[in-house]
């Protein structure tokens, strides 16, 4: 009776630190409204792990992120677009230290090291006019496989491309 509740406990613990997360900044002097047009400039890619390191991973990005463009009403052009699109995806190993209850009734506490694989999403509208920054996206998901964050990219892109064009006030 003890087992599945330390066993709940624990995928409590171990969820939220195994999550996405979106977060995205921008400029409130920029008026979104007149930006129809976009260019996606050649992305990044900082990581060591070959099945996110690739160009197969880079086209797919770069198409996710035209797909998504495209739904928000703007049009892919090869010279003087309004935004410029730059992306950098990264990687890292992590390791977060998780504590559930155990021992005699519960009383004590028990700490696992939960090791995972950090991947790391940004998303840049650079407009052409001003050559400023005026929308970045930072999307970061946590798997315990490179694969699997590989397998979320499109699902990062989807997501922080739904917050595009900024709610202002």
């Amino acid at each position: 009776m003890k087992l599945p509740l330390v066993l709940s406990l624990l995928a409590l613990a171990v969820g939220p630190a195994l999550a996405q997360k979106i977060d995205i900044e921008f400029d409130e002097s920029a008026v979104f409204e007149r930006y129809k047009t976009f260019h996606i400039v050649q992305g990044q890619i900082n990581a060591k792990a070959a099945a996110l390191n690739s160009d197969l991973t880079r086209r797919k990005i770069e198409t996710e992120i035209r797909k998504r463009l495209t739904e928000k009403g703007l049009m892919e052009v090869e010279s003087n677009p309004d935004l410029n699109v730059r992306f950098t995806l990264g990687q890292a190993r992590r390791s977060e230290v998780e504590a559930y209850p155990a021992g005699w009734r519960g009383l004590g506490t028990r700490r696992v090291r939960v090791a995972y694989t950090e991947g790391t999403l940004v998303i840049n509208l650079r407009d052409t006019s001003r050559k400023e920054l005026v929308w970045r996206s930072v999307a970061v998901e946590d798997k315990s496989d490179p694969i699997e964050i590989s397998k979320h990219l499109d699902d990062m892109v989807r997501k922080s491309i739904e917050k595009y064009p900024p709610k202002t006030k």
